[in-house]
């Protein structure tokens, strides 16, 4: 099903990779955006680039992570510009960089506080002005991570796993109202975070080819975004073998963190 096309569009992670890619490939003119950074220089230059492309735009510096004011925040911009589309994108990683390397409970929490409670302190205030209007789209950016846990970064997939069993779970809820839900299921795609991953990155992407890519799938109305093909099948495939085969195969491919000599 074609969604009518977003006017006013919130991208939360818009700083840099692909929350920038993607807020620049909905800049057009008569577009409003609400960009939302926690650096405050890299989100301005971003606004600059959109506003060069004819959009309006707004910066909302937070944290996702400060619930409160991603609250007041999003619907200071929703009385002003009622909210089309939320890209809930911001996250962060967590890779193990050795067999010595484990994430403890600060590190496992700062990791799931930012990637899934980050999305519900945006999600949450932006349905509820949604749902009683009857229209709207949100797009939840998860991981193909979350298709199959990795032993290189556990912490990291089970936050987009909790990301898209949460989707999964109110996008029936949320038809009912008239508010469209996709998860995103990205593979590797160029950014300063996959330039750290030590494993091996195949199928890489673009940020801008990414962007492009997800912006077509929303507009098409797809419930589910996984990309890049072969990538995903993989993931799929080994989710259906029996645990410990799926994990040999993981650790032959560089998923499990190495023994240090």
């Amino acid at each position: 099903m074609r969604k009518s096309v977003p006017r006013h569009i919130v991208i939360t992670g818009a700083s840099a990779g692909l929350g920038r890619a993607l807020a620049l490939a909905y800049a057009a003119p008569g577009v409003v955006l609400g960009l939302v950074g926690r650096d405050g220089e890299r989100l301005e230059s971003c606004a600059s680039n959109c506003r060069a492309r004819g959009a309006q735009v707004i910066t909302i510096r937070a944290d996702v992570r400060d619930a409160s004011t991603m609250q007041t925040s999003l619907h200071a911009f929703d009385d002003a510009h009622p909210i089309d589309l939320l890209i809930a994108n911001a996250g962060v990683a967590s890779t193990l960089v050795s067999a010595r390397d484990w994430e403890g409970l600060d590190r496992t929490a700062t990791i799931v506080d930012t990637n899934f409670y980050g999305a519900m302190h945006a999600v949450l205030p932006v349905i509820a002005r949604m749902r009683p209007r009857g229209h709207g789209q949100i797009a939840l950016v998860s991981s193909i991570a979350a298709l199959r846990g990795m032993a290189i970064s556990p912490a990291y997939c089970a936050s987009k796993a909790a990301l898209k069993a949460y989707g999964d779970s109110v996008r029936p809820m949320l038809a009912r109202d008239g508010v469209w839900l996709s998860v995103v299921l990205p593979g590797f795609v160029k950014t300063a975070m996959s330039d750290v991953f030590p494993g091996e990155k195949p199928f890489m992407w673009h940020s801008d080819k990414a962007a492009h890519h997800i912006r077509r799938k929303l507009a098409s109305g797809r419930s589910e975004i996984a990309f890049p093909g072969p990538l995903a099948l993989g993931m799929r495939l080994l989710a259906l073998l029996p645990a410990a085969f799926a994990d040999d195969i993981l650790g032959r491919l560089s998923y499990l963190p190495r023994e240090e000599r």
